[in-house]
């Protein structure tokens, strides 16, 4: 069996392309959902690029256009990936490394500046650290299994 069916078979193959599709998939939820008024809270403050809009997903998280297009665009990133195995851990790796970078901006910016052009609030941050942390996890777990699987059937 060559290395390129094997990733078709594997058992870990179809985790990481299952991880990558349910991240994906939830990413792009969570983009949808912020335009839905009701689910965002004071979905008539919401902006473009603005730390005015007091827009906040299930009342917590605070959101604008651009925020909800950051998560469609993780969304459709992380469905893509998931067509192969190979692809998983760098989209997760990528995307905890932005929302590391994410949680930094949003804890150094002044959340009632015009430098809070997401915008961001304190749940957000909370958030974006647990997510990088959880997507670094994953891509790195599922980085070696692959590799593994990968050294195996050659082998």
């Amino acid at each position: 069996m060559t290395a390129r069916s094997h990733d078709h078979d594997s058992d870990t193959a179809r985790l990481a392309r299952t991880i990558g599709l349910a991240v994906g998939v939830v990413f792009l939820l969570v983009g949808i959902l912020g335009f839905v008024p009701g689910i965002t809270t004071d979905y008539d403050t919401l902006t473009f690029a603005d730390h005015h809009s007091e827009a906040k997903l299930l009342g917590i998280f605070q959101v604008s256009v651009l925020h909800n297009i950051v998560h469609l665009l993780f969304g459709v990133a992380g469905i893509a990936a998931s067509r192969a195995a190979r692809n998983v851990p760098p989209y997760l790796l990528g995307a905890a490394a932005i929302y590391f970078v994410l949680t930094i901006y949003g804890v150094v910016v002044d959340h009632d500046s015009s430098a809070n052009f997401v915008p961001v609030n304190s749940a957000d941050n909370w958030l974006h650290i647990a997510l990088a942390a959880a997507m670094a996890a994953l891509g790195l777990f599922l980085r070696q299994r692959l590799a593994r699987t990968t050294r195996d059937s050659v082998s």
